[in-house]
């Protein structure tokens, strides 16, 4: 089975192709992509895999944009964090569509429905998707901390951001409280509402609200200022600062 993934997000991008090595140990995944264009520009040039599993947004638009230009004859397994686009994905022809963050167990299925499914057969009937679609994904609603000798927890919608030192996570909540949190920044990433918060760089997952200041800064990337305060500077990475400007105007 020939796999390309269409993923701007390099953790997530190096996650499924982990797990497809995991489900699938004779898959070759053959290529991993960022943006419409690089993926346009690729399948261009090379022949279609058997499979494309692809996030809906992307560094430069979103992936319905691929199959408008391309007509592409693979089955594709859609990834997002939102179920918005669930229709239009099936326009396409869409094997199976996963809300983030992705659990091993549903992509071993859908890969198991890619390969029982007629290779003829374009997209599928969309009483599926309603079954589909009836759960939303599940995220962290609190966090248990230590707060001096005691263990309490912290509501999600009073966190105004996290961010890591010295290999040490915290949640620093709208009040102004710094407390320290037990995942690493990577574990948060997958647990907090993309809704609500964005990790800008690989210290800082920022909550809406906190985000004060915006600043140009240099090779086109931005800086923040956060509420309340950080006596650090933080830069949204050059990656990353086209997705945070559509997560702040959506």
């Amino acid at each position: 089975m020939r796999i390309v993934i269409f993923e701007d997000e390099k953790l997530a991008s190096e996650r499924l192709i982990q797990l497809i090595k995991q489900i699938k140990p004779d898959a070759e995944v053959l290529t991993s992509m960022k943006s419409v264009e690089a993926a346009v520009l690729w399948l261009q040039n090379n022949e279609h895999p058997d499979l494309i599993i692809s996030d809906i947004q992307l560094l430069d638009g979103v992936s319905f944009e691929i199959f408008e230009q391309i007509d592409i004859q693979s089955a594709v397994i859609f990834t997002t964090a939102y179920d918005e686009y669930a229709i239009k994905a099936f326009e396409v022809n869409s094997v199976d569509y996963l809300l983030k963050p992705i659990q091993k167990e549903k992509l071993a299925k859908a890969i198991e429905k890619y390969e029982a499914q007629n290779q003829t057969e374009k997209g599928f009937d969309i009483s599926q998707l309603q079954n589909l679609l009836k759960g939303e994904p599940e995220y962290k609603s609190r966090f248990l901390v230590k707060f001096g000798q005691r263990i309490k927890a912290v509501p999600v919608e009073k966190i105004a951001y996290f961010y890591s030192r010295d290999k040490l996570s915290y949640l620093v909540t709208f009040e102004g409280q710094k407390l320290p949190v037990d995942q690493t920044l990577e574990e948060l990433d997958t647990l907090l509402n993309p809704k609500n918060y964005f990790r800008v760089n690989r210290k800082f997952i920022v909550h809406f609200d906190s985000v004060a200041d915006i600043h140009p800064y240099f090779k086109g990337r931005v800086k923040l200022d956060l509420e309340p305060a950080i006596d650090e500077e933080i830069v949204v990475s050059s990656d990353k600062t086209p997705l945070f400007k559509k997560w702040l105007d959506n």
